[in-house]
């Protein structure tokens, strides 16, 4: 991606953000996806291991339903687990 397209994306997410919070979660897709790269560059440092709790408070600064952005990040295939869920790592 150009850094032209990052700063495209960057200001769409924006648009999603209301004093630091995010309003709402999108339900079309492509948005969504934009809306959960955005805070995986963010919110996660690569090559670091997370537990659930870690991600829970990481994701509790930008939005109160973190259990489902969690699932999001996970099916997006952006945060990636062990099948017995006991931690969680930044993919891309």
């Amino acid at each position: 991606m150009t850094p032209q397209g990052t700063s495209d994306r960057a200001q769409g997410v924006a648009a999603l953000f209301s004093r630091g919070r995010l309003t709402a979660i999108p339900r079309k897709a492509a948005r969504r996806e934009q809306l959960l790269v955005h805070l995986t560059e963010t919110l996660f440092e690569r090559d670091r291991e997370y537990s659930e709790r870690e991600v829970n408070e990481a994701l509790l600064t930008v939005h109160e339903d973190c259990s489902a952005l969690r699932r999001y990040l996970v099916v997006a295939g952006l945060l990636a687990r062990p099948k017995d869920g006991s931690s969680y790592r930044r993919v891309r």
